[in-house]
């Protein structure tokens, strides 16, 4: 694992090759699972002030979801989550040409009209934060529906960490994430090294 400052990065992040590919899920991640996108306290505020702008891009039922249970709301946990519809896709889920789920919110940031891009859990996945009262736990995720993309990952060579810059930045900073990079080359010079020195 590598520590900075009050985060604890798994391994995986690391040696984990991940890279969407929607041609082949269709946006599974949208649908499927126990209930909506985790939520930080921070984005329910967001949430109500910027569904005016994302409504228009949403589906009726995603609407009709949201105005009977709100922009966001608990789960059994008693966590934060976006509504589902009818226990299955996000509230927010949109479907493309295509057929393939994309986001509402994410549409109307690319429209220019709000200027938060989507939950930062959604930004973030495959790696799944843990917060702990001390430190932040970063692990990535494995999860069936993604099997394309960890395919897709190893075809391209992209590891999570590097797929995922711009959430990790937006998580955590660019000095983060410089120093979470420089670590990892560091380790992988260290195995290099190691080896060379054992095939001589």
């Amino acid at each position: 694992m590598i520590l900075i400052d009050n985060t604890c990065i798994s391994d995986d992040i690391e040696d984990q090759q991940f890279v969407c590919n929607l041609d082949k899920c269709k946006g599974a991640c949208c649908v499927e699972g126990d209930s909506g996108a985790p939520l930080d306290e921070d984005e329910l505020a967001i949430l109500d002030e910027i569904y005016p702008h994302v409504a228009p891009y949403l589906t009726e039922a995603g609407k009709a979801v949201i105005a009977k249970e709100g922009t966001y709301t608990k789960d059994w946990d008693g966590d934060y989550v976006t509504p589902v519809i009818n226990g299955r896709e996000c509230a927010y889920a949109t479907y493309d040409k295509k057929g393939i789920l994309k986001c509402g919110i994410e549409d109307a940031y690319n429209d220019g009209k709000i200027s938060y891009k989507k939950p930062i859990s959604c930004h973030l996945y495959p790696i799944r934060v843990t917060k702990y009262e001390q430190y932040h736990a970063l692990n990535y995720d494995r999860w069936e529906i993604c099997s394309p993309a960890c395919s897709f990952g190893k075809e391209l060579k992209v590891p999570v960490y590097k797929f995922l810059k711009e959430p990790l930045i937006r998580a955590y900073g660019e000095g983060w994430y410089e120093q979470l990079t420089q670590e990892i080359d560091e380790r992988q010079e260290a195995r290099s090294r190691e080896a060379n020195e054992e095939g001589e």
